[in-house]
């Protein structure tokens, strides 16, 4: 029993490390799998570290999958968004640093990172893992795995707060922006956008959503004004999500998340998550907050 005991002891944090890396816990527990599999079939005896030698088959197994992954988004119908998923299956978040990796933000800005790149971002920064054995694991030099990490830390830096707003200040502007958008009133809602605001929406050809980001703060209204003057709204709801609060909704029949990003106390990002296969997971019951009846 001793192999599954330590398989299972370290699998909250294997499935956290492969959904940082690819995007989407479907294939993070297809690689955590195949993970296992592999582990069954090693001489164990010959591993001095279960942890590490999990890490480094989890690591190589997402970046093999994470580079034909690439090839598939890039096709997708719309805007490509990663999965959410509610908090507690995102594996352990002991550290800032989890917590800041596994955001939904950072997730979708990683996918601006080539796929070696982003292994030694996560590696580094969320696990703390030092360069020699970032440099095995990804396969590059350990001078090479320090300029990966520092070109993406550079990248993701770009536009985002050095401080992150507080989970209740996260809360009180979705909230205020929900309550805007519920009451049509448009100059609340303008005040609360970045001028540089950027509207993402995910319906992956299944379920009808603009296929190209809206930018700025204008078209962003237009586009909000629009989807409320045409559509019903039911049973929304602030769940956690990714570590964050996010809305939780019915549009028109279907199930829809809401998710946002700040920047200077602006909402600079909005994402909206229409796809089914992406919200399979995501469950009303761990609700945050209530929102207005009448949205």
């Amino acid at each position: 029993m001793m192999p599954i005991v330590d398989f299972e002891e370290h699998r909250p944090m294997l499935l956290g490390l492969a959904y940082r890396l690819l995007g989407s816990m479907w294939d993070a527990e297809d690689v955590v799998q195949e993970a296992w599999l592999r582990w069954q079939g090693t001489d164990r005896s010959e591993i001095k570290e279960p942890r590490a030698f999990l890490v480094t088959v989890v690591s190589r197994l997402a970046l093999d999958q994470l580079r034909s992954a690439r090839v598939k988004r890039e096709a997708y119908t719309g805007p490509w968004l990663p999965e959410p998923v509610m908090t507690a299956q995102a594996g352990p978040l002991d550290t800032a640093e989890l917590r800041d990796t596994v955001s939904y933000a950072t997730l979708h800005m990683m996918e601006r990172l080539s796929p070696p790149e982003r292994a030694v971002f996560v590696l580094r920064e969320a696990f703390e893992l030092p360069y020699d054995e970032i440099a095995e694991i990804v396969g590059i030099s350990v001078a090479n795995a320090r300029q990966l990490h520092r070109r993406a830390s550079v990248r993701l830096a770009e536009g985002r707060d050095r401080f992150h707003p507080s989970a209740e200040d996260h809360t009180e502007l979705l909230t205020k922006f929900m309550d805007a958008a519920a009451g049509g009133d448009l100059a609340a809602l303008t005040e609360l956008l970045h001028e540089d605001v950027v509207s993402y929406n995910d319906g992956g050809g299944k379920v009808r959503a603009a296929l190209r980001p809206i930018l700025g703060r204008h078209k962003v209204v237009a586009f909000l004004n629009g989807l409320l003057s045409r559509y019903d709204f039911a049973d929304s709801r602030l769940i956690e999500l990714n570590g964050q609060p996010a809305l939780w909704t019915r549009v028109a029949g279907h199930r829809q998340v809401v998710l946002i990003d700040v920047h200077d106390g602006l909402i600079t990002r909005i994402y909206g998550l229409l796809n089914p296969d992406k919200l399979t997971r995501v469950t009303p019951d761990a609700e945050v907050a209530a929102l207005p009846d009448d949205l």
